[in-house]
């Protein structure tokens, strides 16, 4: 076979792959560490839709030693212009270390909550289901706004998700509280409660046209 009927590359596998090859590095460093973003929720049950990189959260102090260890693993580390990632290169796949996540900086009770879950065939901390939600939540924006991503995860892991911390979080900011109210009206959700109240937020109401003549 020449190497133009080469079969494509198997770009899901090559993510995998090399998500267990950093985790497997970090945790023989002894680094803490969570894992996150896509593969994070393939590690929960959902079909494999990975963007183009792998996502693993870790503390501040932590980022010296787990350089070290992607390093001397063969992981190319390369600079940043962020001040709350690190980012390194595994052949043709991208590696984000992540320092601060949903706007916070990742710290030691974010990775205790983490599920040990397994990444094809290695076993890693995972972000749990709510925190996972959250960051995904909290990454919505203007120039990001798709629920194509969100909406199967809230389905499929909405009775692990702490749906009523994440209103507190998000009722102030415009896309996420949307969202919120999206599954209120597909019934994956309960009917969130008002700030204060304790009754639930009203749904849309529809205002009758002209009376016929």
């Amino acid at each position: 076979m020449s190497a133009t009927d080469a079969l494509p590359r198997d770009h899901t596998q090559a993510i995998l792959e090399s998500t267990k090859r950093v985790g497997a590095l970090l945790k023989e460093a002894g680094v803490q560490f969570a894992l996150a973003g896509s593969v994070a929720a393939f590690a929960h049950g959902l079909p494999a839709r990975f963007r183009h990189d792998t996502d693993f959260c870790l503390c501040r102090e932590d980022a010296p030693a787990a350089v070290a260890a992607l390093r001397a693993g063969g992981i190319t580390i390369i600079d940043a212009p962020e001040d709350w990632l690190i980012k390194g290169r595994d052949g043709d796949e991208d590696i984000d270390l992540i320092l601060d996540l949903a706007g916070r900086p990742v710290d030691r009770e974010l990775l205790q909550r983490a599920d040990v879950r397994a990444v094809d065939s290695v076993r890693m901390p995972v972000l749990a289901p709510t925190d996972l939600m959250d960051s995904r939540l909290t990454a919505l924006c203007e120039h990001y706004c798709d629920f194509a991503d969100l909406l199967p995860m809230a389905r499929m892991l909405r009775e692990r998700i702490d749906w009523a911390l994440l209103d507190r979080h998000h009722r102030d900011q415009p896309l996420p509280d949307a969202f919120l109210y999206l599954l209120e009206r597909l019934e994956v959700i309960e009917p969130r409660k008002e700030a204060g109240h304790g009754h639930a937020r009203p749904h849309a109401v529809r205002v009758p046209g002209p009376a016929p003549a």
